[in-house]
């Protein structure tokens, strides 16, 4: 089978990263007899210095016409001016915004042979195993008005919060249908105590839990949810929040695995199926990491594990991605590591090391 995959590999370390999943897919291809088509396009600071804009049109043109796609990370201090009139991060929503990738999936696994690399006990760590689901199109970084001026009283700015009952609706039947094929347990997040948006939220999850009476629905508060997530992490199945919400809880979240380094994210645009393909794009939660680039010591097996997603959801490889994920298993059983995640007396490797390492696994 033939796969057009298109390449955004980014700032900082997100051209190292992306290298080694690049390897590791073509392995894959391979051993299953696939020819994936990579096609590299610029997104982020790299893209500003080169093009003036941090998504240019030929980047969303070549997405648009992918099966999916691959993201490294964007930004970095260069850039970090925040009297900006572009920024790198614009291009992260952009792209989002153009593909219509409204729902984000974050799997927070703990691999066991990784507790000590977590700040948390042991104890707290055993069984945990959810996903959370991110609105991703809505919400603070979307909404308008949004904008900075000056008057008599000084600087002034706003953000605007907004959601539609489409948009809650759509990200929460992603919610029910994962937590379907799960353990049947959803946790919804908000702040319906304060927010109005929140209250609309809860609102229709309790709506629709008449749809989904087979999944066992609990109703969090933000600020109780990360309190949680790091006092009893092992509760959750499937979490639902909104954009902000669950941009901070999934970055917590990493606590958990002991590193950004090992968490993946997919990114969608429609509700993930079995047996249906969806555009998507796959990414590692961490940044660009700009102080470390170019030493290769960035831990390439969050964006692995994101290609593992990118073959489950966009190309229904799901025996391909098992064995991905089994790969990273084995080498982290293994006693590998990169240096993010190890401790004195581990075998560490570098970022091309670790790929190469996952891509032998597979042969």
């Amino acid at each position: 089978m033939k796969f057009n995959i298109t390449v955004l590999d980014g700032d900082g370390i997100g051209p190292e990263v992306t290298k080694e999943a690049i390897n590791v897919m073509e392995t894959i291809g391979k051993k299953y007899n696939h020819t994936f088509i990579f096609t590299h396009e610029l997104i982020g600071g790299i893209s500003i210095d080169q093009k003036g804009t941090a998504l240019p049109p030929e980047s969303i043109v070549t997405c648009k016409k992918s099966d999916a796609v691959i993201l490294g990370a964007v930004g970095g201090p260069k850039w970090d001016n925040p009297s900006a009139s572009v920024r790198p991060e614009d291009g992260l929503l952009a792209i989002r915004k153009e593909l219509g990738l409204f729902a984000n999936i974050r799997p927070v696994s703990v691999f066991p042979d990784l507790t000590f690399s977590s700040t948390l006990k042991p104890e707290i760590l055993n069984g945990v195993d959810f996903i959370v689901i991110r609105e991703l199109t809505g919400g603070l970084y979307f909404g308008k008005p949004k904008r900075r001026w000056t008057n008599s009283r000084g600087r002034q700015a706003v953000d605007t919060m907004r959601y539609s009952e489409k948009e809650i609706r759509r990200i929460l039947t992603v919610g029910f249908e994962m937590a379907r094929v799960r353990n049947k347990r959803l946790t919804s997040v908000d702040k319906a105590n304060v927010l109005e948006t929140s209250r609309l939220w809860r609102e229709i999850a309790i709506e629709m839990t008449k749809e989904y009476s087979d999944i066992t629905v609990d109703h969090m508060l933000v600020d109780t949810a990360s309190m949680q997530l790091v006092r009893n992490p092992s509760q959750f199945d499937v979490l639902v929040t909104e954009n902000t919400f669950g941009d901070i809880l999934t970055d917590e979240a990493s606590v958990l695995t002991g590193s950004m380094g090992m968490l993946p994210s997919a990114s969608l645009a429609q509700v993930p199926m079995e047996g249906k393909k969806t555009l998507g794009l796959y990414e590692p939660i961490h940044g660009s990491a700009p102080d470390i680039a170019g030493k290769g010591i960035a831990n390439p097996l969050a964006c692995i594990l994101s290609i593992a997603l990118l073959c489950r959801y966009s190309l229904q490889l799901n025996e391909e991605a098992s064995v991905i994920e089994n790969a990273v298993q084995k080498a982290i059983k293994d006693g590998y590591r990169c240096k993010d995640i190890a401790r004195e007396g581990d075998n560490v490797i570098s970022t091309k090391e670790m790929g190469s390492l996952i891509s032998s696994l597979l042969e």
